[in-house]
């Protein structure tokens, strides 16, 4: 007997100190049951007191009356699933006649309560189909992504989901996007880990850094161009639209509209193309875009127009080109002058981290998912990496992108150099690997004034 207590109280010491210090060991080992019995004995009630139940159909009421038993009991949503996963639980339920999603979205945070999770989110699979995606611990705390995440042309993982789910940045479904934050949210971790894995695709990479080349001119092995103040992003912007007026008319040479061709294989953009002639795909990272926007004299105001003029056109005329925008900045409003706002309305996809202010969330997300400027504001200081990202759809989440250190992304770059492709009209733009050490004049420091 001493043994069976002994070893109950191991148990639960262990259980205890994984809950504390390694949550995702705990889920996998002790949580994941607890939770599933917790789910199966309290559904019925839970459903009933979130009003996710409906009265029973009036022939079984009739049915009832006439052979003088109890009156049916209110029927909640069929469980049509239950799965569990390495962060939680996916509950598929069949609403009843008269239920809609939005009753079960609306009763999210309840359900949360109820079953003792730490997060539930909903989804609409089809009509009548509903899914609850449960987390049991908190997922974007210390993120882990999973060893094995599914990476195709284009298409890169990137963050982890509050759900537990991958978020991933996939160019061929929303072309352009658009990511905002303040100081030391978190932003040019989340840039490194996108160039991190765009490193390893047929893909090339062309970088504005107007800090001087600091963010960006370590990873220049594995970009294709690179400029680091705005007069050489004005004429590397025009070098752009230059290659993308030649793929256009590569593309009309190779469009195959004769009377025989089926419709299936007439070209429209780049992957239509055969694989021998398609062009590589660009992906152009800007780096803290306003100073691409902000202007003192006549001179640099022309410069500032023609920049955003220019990247206005990518954005609208792009994708068919496989020319693909990455735009981050602190802010990104219309206090940067004319065709920003016109900018703004072609990137799809918005993610802000941190932000100092309600109007810089209102900038990414007041125009496509209001529901989520109040969770950009509340994003705390300590949780550097956290960001809200939605589309143009209305639908928005919380996401943590892996810390990612630049030695990481250094490595990266430098391990797939070797795929960096070669693109004539960028050449004047390719950034010089080797170059001989200058000295650089360092300000002497202030001495303290002596009392």
């Amino acid at each position: 007997m001493r043994w069976l207590i002994a070893a109950v109280v191991l148990v639960a010491v262990l259980a205890g100190l994984l809950r504390w210090r390694r949550p995702a060991w705990y889920w996998l080992s002790f949580g994941v049951t607890f939770a599933i019995c917790r789910v199966l004995g309290r559904y019925r009630a839970v459903m009933d007191a979130c009003g996710l139940t409906v009265p029973p159909p009036r022939w079984r009421l009739a049915i009832a009356r006439m052979a003088n038993r109890p009156v049916p009991e209110p029927r909640a949503p069929r469980i049509l699933r239950l799965r569990p996963t390495r962060t939680g639980l996916v509950l598929r339920l069949g609403l009843r006649p008269g239920q809609g999603a939005f009753d079960v979205a609306a009763s999210c945070d309840r359900l949360r309560h109820s079953f003792g999770m730490f997060g539930v989110t909903s989804r609409e699979i089809r009509s009548g189909v509903v899914e609850l995606r449960m987390t049991g611990y908190d997922v974007l705390r210390r993120v882990q992504m999973p060893a094995r995440a599914e990476r195709s042309t284009m298409r890169v993982p990137v963050a982890l989901r509050e759900d537990g789910d991958v978020h991933y940045r996939d160019y061929r479904t929303t072309p352009h996007a658009l990511t905002i934050g303040a100081t030391k949210s978190g932003k040019s971790v989340y840039q490194r880990n996108l160039v991190a894995e765009l490193a390893a695709q047929e893909v090339a990479l062309v970088g504005i850094d107007c800090k001087q080349g600091v963010e960006l001119f370590p990873l220049a092995r594995r970009f294709s161009a690179l400029a680091d103040n705005p007069d050489t992003a004005a004429d590397l912007l025009d070098a752009l639209i230059s290659h993308m007026e030649d793929v256009y008319q590569l593309i009309r040479a190779e469009q195959r509209i004769t009377a025989d061709t089926p419709d299936a294989d007439i070209a429209a953009d780049i992957w239509d193309l055969p694989d021998h002639l398609r062009p590589v795909p660009i992906v152009l990272l800007v780096d803290e875009v306003a100073e691409l926007a902000l202007f003192a004299t006549k001179d640099e105001e022309k410069r500032r127009d023609r920049i955003i003029t220019a990247l206005a056109r990518l954005a609208q005329l792009g994708r068919a080109a496989g020319i693909y925008l990455e735009i981050c900045g602190q802010r990104f409003g219309s206090e940067l002058g004319k065709g920003i706002t016109m900018l703004r309305a072609q990137l799809s996809v918005r993610t802000a981290h941190r932000v100092n202010d309600e109007t810089s969330a209102n900038m990414a997300f007041g125009d496509i998912a209001p529901d989520a400027v109040l969770a950009t504001v509340q994003i705390p200081v300590s949780a550097p990496g956290l960001a809200i990202t939605g589309d143009a759809s209305g639908g928005w989440s919380r996401i943590r992108t892996p810390h990612t250190s630049l030695r990481a992304a250094v490595d990266a770059c430098n391990k797939h150099a070797h795929l960096t492709p070669d693109l004539p009209a960028l050449d004047a733009f390719r950034p010089v690997l080797a170059s001989p050490a200058v000295p650089v004049a360092i300000p002497a420091p202030v001495a303290p004034a002596t009392p």
